[in-house]
């Protein structure tokens, strides 16, 4: 089955850009504008990774991540987590909460690939 990838940021064009960098794989890109959708997302389907954006509106990406590594169900779900320059007295705490891996941004498309094929096993779509 392939992978199913959630992009969790109330910033649209990260959601639409993530979704870019995935369209050639076979994947399930699914997309939720904050932490609460989140987890509603994560209910319609189990996700095989979270990329999580740090600071949104109604739960931002620490309280998500927190309750994601809280729930014995979802702790095993890795979480790339995006935090920008400037939340530079939390990044070093991410690791420690659970996060997977940290892609400051900005970052490029090359940069997200890359880190998310660390995380996630990714097959070409079939013509």
């Amino acid at each position: 089955m392939p992978p199913i990838i959630l992009t969790i940021d109330d910033a649209k064009a990260v959601r639409l850009l993530v979704e870019k960098v995935l369209s050639p794989f076979d994947c399930e890109a699914t997309e939720a504008a904050n932490g609460f959708n989140g987890f509603f997302a994560i209910e319609r389907a189990r996700p095989d990774l979270i990329v999580l954006d740090l600071y949104m509106p109604v739960m931002n990406g620490v309280d998500m991540l927190a309750r994601l590594k809280a729930a014995p169900e979802l702790a095993d779900i890795p979480v790339l987590m995006l935090p920008s320059r400037g939340d530079h007295e939390v990044i070093p705490q991410l690791p420690a909460m659970g996060a997977a891996d940290i892609l400051m941004k900005p970052f490029t498309e090359a940069a997200l690939l890359e880190k998310i094929r660390a995380l996630v096993q990714l097959k070409p779509r079939r013509p």
